[in-house]
């Protein structure tokens, strides 16, 4: 997918900036930034659900992980993902509930499960759903480290399997260090920073990446 000089305003001020890249196709891209930095909107524009000034070429089919969990709370976490799955991959679904760790929960209502465990849900629903693109808005957010370090392997697991272009949104450099093969940072609306990030996955995640300080300067930076 390609945007080209893409802006998006709200009013006079420009939530994106004149904003220009290409995702490269079956890889993994963070992107950071301050909090009103444009970060959502870019994910917004992604998937088609924003309009914006300038171009974005080749978009395909879409799932997207937004912020909050979206379940619906009278389905269990196994109706929740029939409810929006292609009956052909209903066969999966018990499989990928059990490598997200919700094995003999299934029946389970998002109201039993713990905050981890629905956005496990929504995280097993994403990748099942058919996509070229999968977007992930803070998929990590308020999970403890060991819950974090667990689904951070998994979904690098799972890309591998799977394939299709992922691009996912985070405050943590460290995230973005261990689940990226490319780390944008967005400040203001423009795009800032684009790093590369060398190296198989999943990274060790009790490693420090050198892109982590090179983030980090970058994001302290004027």
């Amino acid at each position: 997918m390609t945007l080209d000089h893409v802006t998006k305003k709200y009013g006079d001020r420009a939530v994106l900036n004149d904003v220009s890249l290409t995702l490269a196709e079956g890889k993994i891209t963070a992107v950071l930034g301050e909090s009103g930095a444009g970060k959502t909107t870019l994910l917004n524009i992604l998937a088609g659900l924003t309009t914006c000034e300038g171009t974005v070429k080749g978009r395909g089919a879409v799932s997207y992980l937004f912020q909050n969990d979206c379940l619906l709370p009278h389905l269990s976490a196994e109706s929740n993902l029939k409810f929006v799955l292609p009956k052909k991959t209903w066969g999966e679904i018990g499989e990928m509930l059990v490598r997200v760790g919700l094995k003999g929960k299934e029946k389970r209502l998002p109201g039993a499960l713990s905050g981890g465990e629905r956005r496990r849900v929504a995280i097993a629903r994403a990748f099942l759903y058919p996509h070229d693109f999968l977007l992930l808005d803070e998929p990590f957010s308020s999970l403890d480290l060991a819950l974090k370090s667990k689904l951070i392997e998994l979904v690098a697991h799972l890309h591998a399997e799977r394939g299709g272009t992922v691009v996912f949104v985070t405050h943590d450099v460290h995230e973005a260090a261990m689940l990226s093969h490319r780390a944008l940072v967005l400040k203001g609306g423009k795009l800032v920073c684009d790093l590369a990030n060398d190296g198989a996955l999943p990274r060790d995640f009790l490693s420090h990446p050198p892109l982590e300080d090179e983030l980090i300067r970058v994001l302290m930076g004027p």
